[in-house]
């Protein structure tokens, strides 16, 4: 950064302060779209329910929530829909990691351990030796019917203490395996051997007690592990940042960010953040779902817009898929591409696959690179080694879909999956600037 311009670099730090507090109110993905709301809502956003009828202006500014845990906000452009198409951004509100089993509770040896299942692909040994904690929604018994209610505890309240290597000679040359039935199990407190309640009803009176509510009232949950260390700024000249869930919550901020701070578009801009990517996006508040669709037909619906005059356009549209991309490791070189190593504060990266694991076409590709110019903003190209099995991302699923343009960007991060991911400084505020030139085509 030492060649970065002084007023850029103040910029990028103040824009990833607001990063990593938005990622420390949202341990789930439930808290991310609670945060989302009142962002837009201090920007003027008006919600709209989906059960009710929706009366759309010229130049309004409005989002709709499904399930608590998906968010779609946009703002109707001032040109009409078939002659500018839409400008859309999508992004995930979930993260890789641990999850709680209905029945999670259950003492073995005198410890309270709480079930988890696997979600997604996390790096399951960074989760070993953490202060962690629980976060999600819980849902009450009330007298008009069931409510949601989310719930997070700020303490850390369970472990995952690793094996001494006294007793795992190997695990430094064959790295630290969990058998994910056994031994992920949380350590949450001592078996109280005079307590009437069971271990589900100490759970319970937990939740209850978070949420003030009585333990009987409580039907159901879905609560999910995080780590409750704060995001943070390291390296010598603070270049880098840590946090949990950059992946893919880093992406939702700079859309949203870019959205917020978009006046009088001429073209409908949209930002849509999707539950469920990680676990391949087939749900109803997933990007494999209707939501996008729905809403879309909404719009289109209010605009007068007839099946044909629906598709002119869409075939105006183009949708931007922003999820992270993988960062240039020095210390594993042959990890990556040689002619491809997308580098840390060297800008958004774009993501290309044959087998359209991503959505990237050369025509795409094009468009992007003149957003970043047109943005002042410098931008990568990355492409998979050709002997590693590739990820994907929502792009392929909704340029499939709605048959829209689609371009796969990310911003660089290392240690993608892991409990406490890094990233630069600077290429968050890059993308929030690319995304904006977007959003003002």
């Amino acid at each position: 950064m030492s060649s970065t311009p002084t007023s850029l670099i103040d910029t990028a730090h103040a824009t990833a302060r607001t990063l990593l507090d938005f990622i420390d109110a949202s341990p789930s993905p439930w808290h991310a779209v609670a945060r989302t709301e009142e962002d837009l809502r201090a920007h003027g956003f008006t919600p709209l329910d989906e059960t009710q009828r929706w009366q759309l202006s010229t130049g309004g500014r409005y989002y709709v929530v499904r399930g608590g845990s998906s968010i779609i906000a946009f703002v109707i452009g001032t040109r009409p829909l078939v002659e500018s198409g839409l400008r859309i951004v999508g992004a995930h509100t979930d993260s890789p990691g641990l999850r709680l089993k209905p029945h999670a509770a259950h003492v073995a040896d005198g410890l309270l351990r709480l079930g988890v299942e696997v979600y997604g692909g996390p790096i399951l040994a960074t989760f070993t030796d953490r202060d962690l904690s629980l976060a999600g929604r819980v849902v009450v018994r009330g007298a008009t019917g069931p409510s949601l209610r989310r719930v997070r505890f700020e303490q850390a309240l369970l472990r995952l203490p690793n094996l001494a290597i006294h007793m795992n000679r190997d695990v430094n040359e064959h790295g630290l395996k969990l058998n994910r039935q056994n031994e992920l199990p949380l350590l949450l407190a001592l078996a109280a051997g005079n307590d009437a309640q069971s271990p589900n009803e100490r759970l319970r009176q937990l939740l209850a007690d978070a949420i003030a509510c009585e333990q009987r009232d409580i039907l159901s949950w879905e609560l999910a592990v995080h780590d409750v260390q704060a995001g943070a700024f390291w390296g010598a000249d603070k270049a880098f940042i840590a946090s949990r869930q950059l992946d893919n919550l880093a992406s939702c901020h700079a859309a949203l960010a870019a959205l917020v701070a978009t006046p009088d578009p001429d073209a409908t801009c949209i930002a849509a953040f999707f539950d469920h990517e990680e676990v391949g996006s087939e749900s109803a508040t997933g990007a494999g779902g209707s939501f996008i669709g729905d809403v879309l037909a909404r719009i289109a619906g209010q605009a007068g817009l007839d099946a044909e005059d629906r598709q002119r356009c869409l075939s105006r549209s183009f949708f931007i898929s922003a999820d992270m991309a993988h960062a240039y490791h020095p210390s594993f070189p042959s990890a990556y591409e040689p002619a491809h190593k997308a580098m840390v504060n060297a800008g958004p990266v774009i993501k290309s696959n044959a087998n359209q694991r991503y959505a990237t076409n050369a025509e795409t590709a094009a468009r992007f690179i003149l957003l970043c110019e047109r943005a002042g903003v410098p931008y990568q190209q990355y492409a998979h080694r050709s002997d590693l099995s590739c990820g994907s991302t929502i792009g392929p699923t909704l340029a499939a879909q709605l048959g829209i343009s689609c371009v796969d960007v990310g911003a660089p991060l290392w240690a993608m999956h892991s409990i406490r991911e890094s990233a630069g400084v600077l290429d968050h505020t890059y993308m929030i600037q690319a995304l904006s030139a977007h959003f003002a085509s």
